[in-house]
């Protein structure tokens, strides 16, 4: 799920934690009080100069990080052709100690990332007041030399293939999305629209508000 972001906060430059953190702070205390107390795992995708493109939600609940496959995690990064991410979760206890399993989760995907050419370049643990930042810590240097997670072979494999797979659908929907414009332009119905290039409606109908129709 797209967190939205405010005019400010797009395309901001994302060089130190405390740059990031007001942005993920602002995200988590617009839910309420009570999924302010569930566990939530978001994806910042930045671009070759540290913009900010986008924040995603990727997980919300009692899910274990581990359990969250690579494409999850790394899918809309590369449709917002991210250069890097920066990983984020809140611990709703108030504590900011890093458990085991973050740094097992963050090691492997530190490793991911660099066979898909997007470098996790930080991992920030939040809380509603305070942050804490692996990279600052030194924790993402460890982990890059650490070994505690090597891809095999077939994993390896597997996530190339992925990609690749991934930059076709991008390529296709954003040829759908070239299509839809011009017979926006066209004037043609937005119903006719999406049986032709089978585009949500809603993502249609947003086309045509933005090109004032």
């Amino acid at each position: 799920m797209n967190a939205k972001l405010r005019k400010d906060q797009l395309a901001k430059v994302i060089r130190y934690a405390d740059d990031l953190y007001p942005v993920m702070q602002n995200i988590l205390m617009r839910e309420n009080k009570i999924r302010r107390a569930i566990e939530h795992f978001w994806v910042a995708s930045l671009d070759v100069k540290r913009r900010l493109l986008n924040v995603e939600l990727v997980n919300i609940g009692g899910v274990r990080h581990v359990n969250i496959e690579p494409p999850e995690i790394f899918r809309i990064a590369i449709y917002k052709a991210a250069v890097s991410v920066v990983l984020v979760h809140n611990h709703p206890s108030g504590m900011l100690e890093p458990s085991g399993e973050d740094f097992n989760f963050t090691d492997r995907l530190i490793k991911v990332g660099k066979l898909l050419n997007i470098k996790v370049v930080d991992h920030l643990i939040i809380t509603e007041t305070d942050y804490l930042s692996m990279e600052e810590q030194g924790i993402m240097e460890r982990l890059k030399k650490s070994g505690l997670y090597e891809i095999t072979l077939k994993e390896s494999e597997d996530m190339k293939a992925w990609r690749e797979e991934a930059l076709k659908r991008k390529a296709k929907e954003e040829n759908s999305r070239a299509i839809a414009m011009r017979m926006l332009e066209r004037g043609i119905a937005v119903e006719d629209i999406v049986l032709f290039t089978k585009l949500r409606k809603s993502s249609v109908e947003k086309m045509r508000r933005e090109m004032g129709g």
